[in-house]
């Protein structure tokens, strides 16, 4: 985990969970407290709630950081993202992103190419 990133987790623990695109998201324990409270206000009722709900809450895991920020992602993350050798773990404000170096390249090279 670089060090800006380790910075911003507070404690030994941290919450990896799938995200969208095909990458692993990964929240500071507070922080993914605080997004899972967002998503419970929704009533259960609406189908988009139980869908974002069994999505999040279905693929998380509680990570351990070791004293040099290193950490093991849980086999089921990492078949979801398609993760090789190679990580990208980039910074998506209140959150970090995990993903498959060549995916994030292509990926990042698919906005790149639409901002233009």
């Amino acid at each position: 985990m670089p060090k800006k990133f380790r910075e911003e987790i507070k404690g030994a623990q941290m919450i990896l969970s799938r995200g969208f695109e095909g990458c692993i998201w990964g929240y500071d324990k507070k922080r993914f407290e605080e997004e899972s409270r967002k998503q419970l206000e929704i009533s259960p009722a609406e189908e988009r709630a139980r869908v974002i709900r069994r999505y999040l809450f279905s693929g998380s895991a509680i990570v351990e950081l070791d004293d040099q920020g290193r950490f093991v992602i849980p086999s089921h993350l990492l078949s979801y993202a398609g993760v090789g050798k190679e990580v990208a773990i980039i910074g998506a404000g209140d959150y970090f992103e995990v993903w498959d170096k060549k995916s994030w390249e292509k990926y990042l090279e698919g906005i790149e190419k639409n901002a233009r």
